[in-house]
């Protein structure tokens, strides 16, 4: 659906803005690059695939995926090498101004915190302001588990985030954008949800999201 005048009221009164990462910051999905890097893409793809769709909890398809990949920190190392973030178009272009208008930006994810510094690092975003999944491993560098207690860890967990920094910023409008439907549930406690189709269309998301672009530059344009 296109937008209203009330989304595009909030959208440009905003006081903060949440991105996913994977398929909305980022052209592709890491953990399934991660996974080609393993060489066990298939059996990862699919799992995403029912993970964005909704249909399975996402703390199940993470640790089932988790499991299959098991990335050693060596690993890790290996595919941030090889494998440097691909930003979407225009979306660099789109924080910068957001944050020029000191609207406060962060990053919420389902992937994995290792590799969303690196992206955070190209957009100018805080440490403290990447809400993602921590990765454990033991003394010699192999993995073992994720961190549970993330709130990005469980379903619902993204719309978690989004509660904590309003209680703890006051935020009055903030604002959601993602491919996903996980992104979808943020909203509420969200203000609004912009769902993103640049990279992957989500028939779910592209069917509910009350707005919803195929570009970043519909966006800035509105400014």
């Amino acid at each position: 659906m296109g937008s209203n005048d009330e989304l595009v009221k909030l959208w440009l009164s905003a006081d903060a803005v949440c991105f996913d990462v994977d398929s909305t910051l980022c052209k592709e999905e890491a953990i399934d690059e991660l996974a080609k890097f393993c060489r066990v893409g298939e059996e990862i793809r699919k799992c995403t695939i029912e993970a964005m769709n909704g249909n399975i909890s996402f703390q199940d398809a993470l640790r089932t995926r988790l499991n299959i990949i098991k990335p050693s920190k060596n690993i890790l190392k290996q595919f941030l090498e090889t494998h440097p973030p691909k930003l979407t178009d225009g979306v660099k272009d789109l924080i910068l101004i957001l944050q020029e208008k000191n609207i406060d930006v962060y990053l919420i994810s389902g992937g994995f915190r290792t590799i969303i510094e690196t992206v955070a690092k190209e957009v100018n975003i805080p440490k403290d302001h990447i809400f993602a999944n921590r990765l454990q491993f033991d003394q010699d560098g192999n993995y073992v588990s994720f961190d549970k207690a993330e709130l990005t860890a469980k379903s619902g967990g993204k719309g978690q985030v989004i509660q904590l920094l309003k209680d703890k910023h006051n935020y009055s409008n903030l604002i959601m954008i993602g491919d996903g439907a996980t992104d979808m549930e943020a909203c509420p406690p969200a203000d609004a949800f912009i769902g993103f189709g640049g990279n992957v269309v989500r028939k779910k998301v592209k069917e509910e999201a009350k707005w919803f672009v195929m570009s970043f530059t519909e966006l800035i344009n509105l400014f």
